[in-house]
């Protein structure tokens, strides 16, 4: 007779079954997939999603101004934003969705959030 995979008690019942209870079934799963490295997916949504939270939680107003050092300790990702856009004084807007940064070459980045008039 077969033991359960993930505690080791004996099993009972079909031939082919490999787990004693869900409970084991699922914590089996649970750990396995824990140990594995996150896809390429998850890790550059993650990021997208932290980007976003941090341009949101400091553009309050619309359009504002902050220190470059406080997006970093942030933990924002400048690598990582879903699209831009090319205003008609050409300043170049890199945005998280629907929070756009530009960088002001003195430490400062501008935040704007997306209008219509920009599609």
């Amino acid at each position: 007779m077969a033991n359960c995979i993930e505690c080791g008690e004996k099993l009972k019942g079909r031939i082919d079954q490999k787990y004693c209870s869900e409970y084991c079934k699922s914590s089996f799963h649970y750990q396995n997939n824990k140990e594995k490295a996150a896809s390429t997916y998850v890790r550059i949504d993650t990021a997208l999603k932290q980007n976003r939270r941090i341009l949101k939680k400091y553009n309050l107003s619309g359009l504002s101004q902050i220190r470059n050092e406080l997006l970093v300790n942030e933990g924002f990702d400048f690598k990582y934003y879903t699209h831009t856009w090319n205003a008609k004084n050409g300043n170049l807007y890199h945005f998280c969705y629907e929070y756009g940064f530009r960088d002001l070459m003195d430490g400062k980045y501008m935040l704007i959030t997306w209008q219509d008039y920009m599609n």
